[in-house]
């Protein structure tokens, strides 16, 4: 089909008024079930190729020389793709991102940059580097626990690690989310009329 081809050159070509295709886009399978997060650029990549259709769109317009188009916000797949239960690579971005950029000892909020990745049992008494013995950490509390357990620090944590799973893939699907209104009905958010 000749037409795609020069529908995606114009495309990718195009100057973007409003964004340069790097948001974040929600993509559901067809069961409308949230099963990853991705940019502009992929989704509508995946919209001209027939392999997913915009649900939700954010507001912005991408302009070509021949078009322009509402930016999605939520996509979902024409065809159902089974997802297998598997565990997330153990990656110091991951442990950040389950954590929500959080020290879980002090609760403090900071940038990926001025966090460190925490043992709760030391590697020198045996602890391993594994999901539910790692955690983020400022620099201050990583150097007041030391070598040692939080207990024995008198430290405590916010809560236990654990391991990368379904759910926790879901949980940060919801925190990128929660600035984005047309995701929620997809993220099973209370409805904001019962507060």
């Amino acid at each position: 089909m000749p037409w795609v081809r020069t529908y995606f050159d114009t495309l990718f070509r195009a100057r973007v008024i409003s964004a340069e295709m790097n948001g974040r886009v929600l993509v559901l399978n067809t069961s409308f079930e949230p099963i990853n997060v991705c940019t502009e650029r992929r989704a509508v990549v995946m919209i001209f190729k027939g392999v997913a259709r915009v649900e939700e769109h954010n507001g912005h317009i991408l302009h070509s020389q021949k078009l322009a188009i509402h930016a999605p916000s939520v996509i979902r797949l024409t065809e159902y793709i089974h997802i297998p239960f598997e565990r997330r690579s153990l990656s110091r971005k991951n442990i950040l991102l389950r954590d929500h950029s959080t020290c879980q000892y002090c609760g403090h909020q900071y940038p990926p940059s001025e966090l460190t990745l925490d043992h709760v049992l030391p590697r020198s008494r045996g602890g391993e580097s594994a999901w539910d013995n790692l955690v983020a950490c400022c620099k201050r509390c990583n150097h007041r626990k030391g070598n040692r357990t939080p207990e024995e620090s008198g430290m405590h944590l916010l809560r236990r690690p654990r391991g990368f799973s379904l759910h926790v893939n879901r949980q940060i699907m919801r925190y990128l989310g929660r600035a984005d209104e047309t995701w929620r009905k997809y993220l099973f958010y209370e409805s904001d009329n019962r507060e």
